[in-house]
């Protein structure tokens, strides 16, 4: 396999998986082939290959002599990962508290900050992404590259279902609370209490999407 062979299967697979994210495909919906191949100028080998990665990844399924659909997540598919992502997250904040520095603490500082405004002006977008900055923080201060990858796998798959959490009744409230325990542990250098104020914070994740499902009757985005 030549390079150029493998730098075109991991485009395929790029651009499958950002329309996936950006919702452009669905979840439970037919992954077209033909018209992949067509639209990448390639043949079927290429894209199969591509398509072995994102299922790899499980966010797409094979059915054979169907073909491909982006992955539906079930309740119990939840169920079951989220108190796993709490569990390595947990950790993850355990060890940054036991590795952060001055400066580590100061640059935090400065997301936590960002939450806390994006929580009074009531604007999610902006909460979620100093949300999700902190928690990429933490496990970057972790020091710990198969933690990292272990959750960065399983939290492509949450990102298959639909919306956010933080859209949940009193959900932002809530979280930026839990946010403001996890800073005061990572202040004291407290690696015990920030596992355990993390974990708490990711069951709670798990609980608002669970309410905000039942409300809207779909499936809801982590």
């Amino acid at each position: 396999m030549t390079m150029s062979h493998v730098s075109l299967h991991h485009e395929v697979a790029d651009w499958v998986r950002d329309q996936i994210f950006e919702g452009q495909l669905t979840p439970g919906a037919f992954i077209d082939e033909r018209d992949l191949c067509a639209r990448f100028a390639i043949s079927r080998t290429p894209l199969r290959e591509a398509l072995k990665v994102l299922c790899a990844e499980g966010l797409v399924e094979h059915e054979p002599r169907v073909g491909c659909t982006v992955r539906v997540l079930k309740r119990k598919d939840l169920d079951d990962i989220f108190p796993m992502v709490a569990l390595l997250e947990g950790r993850s904040a355990f060890e940054a508290a036991q590795n952060i520095k001055p400066a580590d603490l100061d640059a935090l500082r400065i997301w936590q900050s960002r939450l806390e405004e994006a929580f009074l002006a009531q604007d999610i977008p902006a909460y979620y992404r100093a949300n999700l900055a902190i928690h990429e923080a933490l496990i970057v201060l972790a020091h710990n590259p198969w933690l990292a990858q272990t959750i960065s796998d399983l939290r492509k798959i949450l990102r298959l279902s639909r919306l956010q959490q933080l859209q949940a009744p009193g959900r932002l409230a809530q979280s930026v609370q839990e946010h403001r325990r996890i800073f005061a542990c990572l202040e004291r250098a407290d690696a015990l209490g920030a596992q355990d104020a993390m974990r708490v914070h990711i069951h709670h994740q798990h609980e608002a999407l669970m309410e905000l499902t039942r409300l809207t009757q779909r499936t809801v985005l982590v």
